[in-house]
């Protein structure tokens, strides 16, 4: 009965991490980069077929929040980096 109360050491391979790391990266990387893309056409030509000052501001917020978003996917890729190294780390 102490056997099966005792828990057991559960160390996960760090290559399965990292490749596992590595896929997750690719795919969040690819869909928020089709997502930024898309967001910012829309948003490029709100400000360009917009006629009414707030629409104007509505675009150019829409813009901004387009280059944070754009920001966040190119800081993904060194984020992912960093923790492969740590986990990596002998």
């Amino acid at each position: 009965m102490l056997v099966l109360a005792t828990p057991g050491v559960a160390w996960a391979d760090t290559e399965q991490i990292v490749t596992v790391l590595n896929n997750l990266r690719i795919w969040v990387v690819g869909i928020a980069g089709t997502v930024v893309a898309v967001m910012l056409t829309i948003a490029g030509l709100r400000y360009l077929l917009a006629s009414d000052p707030s629409e104007t501001e509505k675009a150019k917020t829409a813009l901004r929040a387009a280059a944070i978003g754009f920001a966040i996917v190119l800081l993904a890729i060194p984020f992912v980096e960093i923790l492969k190294g740590i986990l990596t780390y002998e």
